[in-house]
């Protein structure tokens, strides 16, 4: 019995020396599991807003972007990132002790934000938006950015306007596939269309990189011309943007350590 209790000590004084002391595991199988979870989101997006009006009583805190959450979410900061399912996937993929929890919201549908009343404008997004939907252009920009093996390819517009005025388009390059660096230069899906956009429109594109939140106040002072930054179409936003056809859907995810 000596033998056993000194044992039982020499275990314990070990595990405590350690700090390997088992911590309680996290449980996500529901958006209601979420209700009194540490959570990080990236600011002015819709995971934001679904926190703020769905969960009340949540302890959140929201990042620049998806990544910077995820890194908070690593070192146990957070219990749980809302994010975009595409976004979150690549994160996940970028880091294997990471991974989505069986749970979906609702859908959204992305959509291209331009001021209010700019009606030229929209009506050439929204031909080009039919245009590459019907030519074929569309699965090709899928299988580029949204690859199944996830060797995401860059593509580039040919035969570009002559004229040197530009049309400025505004994203937060911290949301791939559609917006990411590379290198010194912007690249992704909504880079792309925006590039087909501005050709068709007959200006150069000039793209604008700053944070998701202060997208909208950019568009209503003209700093920028429109935003394709995977932004959701959402009534609130409405009040503010005139929104394109939807060119993309997609769902907010949960993603937990494993």
């Amino acid at each position: 019995m000596k033998k056993l209790l000194a044992g039982i000590m020499t275990t314990a004084v070990m595990v405590a020396l350690m700090g390997c002391t088992p911590k309680a595991k996290i449980e996500i199988n529901s958006e209601a599991d979420l209700a009194d979870k540490k959570i990080g989101c990236q600011a002015g997006t819709t995971g934001e807003i679904y926190i703020q009006e769905n969960l009340p009583n949540a302890q959140y805190k929201s990042f620049k972007t998806g990544i910077d959450a995820a890194l908070d979410l690593k070192n146990r900061a957070i219990d749980a990132v809302v994010l975009d399912e595409l976004p979150a996937k690549e994160i996940v993929r970028r880091n294997p002790d990471l991974m989505i929890a069986d749970v979906q919201f609702a859908t959204e549908e992305y959509a291209i934000a331009v001021r209010k009343g700019d009606s030229a404008l929209l009506s050439s997004i929204n031909k080009t938006i039919a245009a590459i939907k019907s030519d074929g252009t569309y699965e090709k920009m899928i299988n580029a950015y949204m690859p199944v093996d996830g060797n995401i390819s860059t593509l580039s517009v040919s035969g570009g306007a002559s004229s040197s005025d530009i049309v400025k388009m505004g994203t937060n390059a911290a949301f791939p596939p559609f917006e990411y660096t590379l290198g010194t230069k912007v690249e992704g899906f909504d880079i792309y269309m925006s590039e087909l956009i501005a050709r068709d429109y007959g200006k150069k594109l000039q793209v604008v990189d700053m944070n998701f939140d202060g997208l909208i106040a950019a568009l209503q002072s003209g700093a920028i011309d429109f935003i394709a930054a995977g932004m959701s179409a959402t009534d609130e936003r409405r009040k503010n943007v005139d929104f394109s056809e939807p060119y993309y859907t997609s769902n907010q995810v949960i993603i937990i350590r494993k």
